[in-house]
């Protein structure tokens, strides 16, 4: 068996892709001169960035980096040039000559910012064709690329070609290791469909978040969703078998509110009594608040000994860029509720905001800062 660990041939290891949200540039190269202040922005174009490793410094496959905003990143090896489809791919086989890989991820960088003319992320019909077109082996033909799986969805460890269109003649390529920073899917971007009776794109958004997260929610148990209307996540969480108690007081779809399972509290977080949350064990969250405000939110609910929660995933909207450099405070006040398992990524159905997901595992749950804080006031009045 081939060892696909490491190149056959010397490939260029000195350059690092991102790909992310177009109009998230600024948050990924600030987020690299936290991680990595000695590797130095090279190149970009919207959605695309590529970052420069100091002389003799070397890229591993394998480099996994928390970045929140990067849908994907690798070793970048270079680009080619593509006038048509047959060109691109023996352009690229040339290249890649004696290389082996267990997966391909083609995808193009976002055509708008996410939400402008209700534009979604996907990857386009042109980056699924050039896919096709390099894992097509004709009759006779000499065997080009080896990709050994052709399903795109990566596994932790496999090693993935990654080919971004830049432009649509202008083919960058690269490589990564499939580690758990990385997003499994070509560019982050899964195929997920909107189920004909979704009443919003908000189910999307909660779908991908909930395979992301891998939260160990089991059909049956309760959850309970901030900003529930009008309905769109409470129906992705429905629709996987929970019982819901959506909390807003703006009106719910119809579709969601005869659920036999979903019950809603017509009221804002701060007026909801925590004992009729005493059966929740997991807290979603997605207002149009500013980032405090949902933060605060959570906390009244995890501060109330009658609620026992496992895990949360909420979203925190980002009305400015400029508070990119608070996320690391609004992650370390997540883990100061008792999670250890924190969390956070820009995800393909995410606008300008983020999903953080939190848990613990069974057992007693772990003190949060007010709750430590609280005892020691009642232990002090004692002594």
């Amino acid at each position: 068996m081939q060892d696909t660990s490491a190149p056959s041939h010397e490939l260029p290891t000195s350059f690092f892709f991102v790909t992310c949200q177009r109009g998230a540039e600024s948050a990924v190269k600030w987020e690299m001169s936290q991680l990595r202040p000695e590797w130095h922005f090279a190149f970009s174009r919207p959605g695309f960035l590529t970052f420069k490793l100091p002389p003799g410094a070397e890229l591993a496959e394998n480099t996994s980096l928390p970045l929140v905003f990067a849908r994907a990143f690798g070793v970048c090896w270079g680009k080619i040039k593509a006038p048509t489809l047959a060109e691109g791919k023996v352009a690229l086989a040339k290249e890649l000559k004696g290389e082996a890989f267990e997966r391909l991820h083609v995808w193009n960088r976002d055509l708008l910012p996410a939400g402008d003319f209700r534009y979604e992320p996907r990857r386009s019909e042109e980056a699924m064709e050039v896919e096709r077109t390099l894992l097509l082996q004709e009759d006779g033909e000499e065997p080009t690329l080896t990709i050994k799986q052709p399903d795109s969805t990566a596994t932790l460890g496999d090693r993935v070609l990654d080919v971004i269109l830049v432009e649509p003649d202008e083919w960058w390529y690269g490589c990564h290791r499939m580690t758990g920073a990385h997003l499994p899917w070509p560019g982050g971007l899964s195929g997920m469909p909107l189920p004909a009776h979704a009443v919003a794109r908000t189910y999307l958004k909660m779908a991908q978040a909930l395979e992301w997260s891998k939260l160990p929610i089991k059909e049956g148990q309760w959850c309970a969703e901030l900003g529930s209307s009008p309905g769109g996540a409470s129906q992705a969480l429905l629709d996987r078998g929970l019982s819901v108690i959506g909390i807003d007081p703006a009106e719910m779809a119809p579709e969601v509110l005869n659920h036999p399972q979903f019950v809603w509290l017509q009221k804002r977080s701060t007026q909801v009594r925590k004992r009729d949350l005493r059966k929740i064990r997991w807290l979603m969250a997605d207002m149009n608040v500013a980032p405090s405000y949902t933060l605060d939110a959570v906390e009244g609910i995890l501060e109330s000994s009658q609620v026992r929660l496992r895990g949360i995933l909420i979203t925190i909207k980002l009305p400015d860029w400029k508070l990119i450099e608070e996320v690391p405070g609004y992650l370390e006040r997540v883990r100061s509720w008792g999670f250890p398992k924190v969390s956070a990524k820009q995800l393909q159905f995410n606008r300008q905001e983020f999903t953080v997901t939190a848990f613990r595992n069974p057992g007693p749950p772990a003190q949060s800062r007010y709750q430590r804080k609280r005892r020691s006031k009642r232990g002090r009045r004692t002594a």
